[in-house]
């Protein structure tokens, strides 16, 4: 893996935390480590999300991008994109994109974007066939 962690600023730790677990349950990413506001450097609650009890996305109190973040997640199957489409819409994600082929990056591509609650644009990508 190229990246170890991602820190994103929100507006609220603790609403972003829910909606992240249950966005990317699908994934089987969860929230591994809370950090108290009082032990935090920025001084509010820190969420550390991932798989094997190891954080590699970070949600932490503070203003939010201008203009958003773009991630993307790699999902090992159509089915778990569609998965985490519904999920996140449900956790009051906002569609940005319906799972499909986006034939102009390639055609296996298939993903699903949703925007999270400040607006970052969260993708789900399965690039076989």
């Amino acid at each position: 893996m190229l990246i170890d962690h991602i820190e994103i600023p929100v507006t609220d730790p603790d609403a972003a935390r829910r909606f992240y677990e249950a966005a990317l349950s699908p994934l089987q990413i969860a929230c591994v480590l809370s950090i108290p506001a009082e032990r935090s450097a920025t001084r509010t609650p820190r969420h550390g999300l991932g798989r094997n009890g190891y954080p590699c996305l970070w949600l932490h109190g503070g203003e939010a991008v201008r203009g958003g973040l773009h991630i993307a997640f790699a999902a090992p199957d159509r089915a778990t994109v569609d998965a985490f489409h519904t999920a996140a819409l449900t956790a009051g994600g906002r569609n940005n994109g319906a799972p499909g082929i986006r034939p102009h990056y390639h055609s296996a591509y298939y993903a699903a974007y949703v925007l999270d609650p400040d607006a970052n644009n969260i993708e789900v990508v399965c690039q076989v066939l």
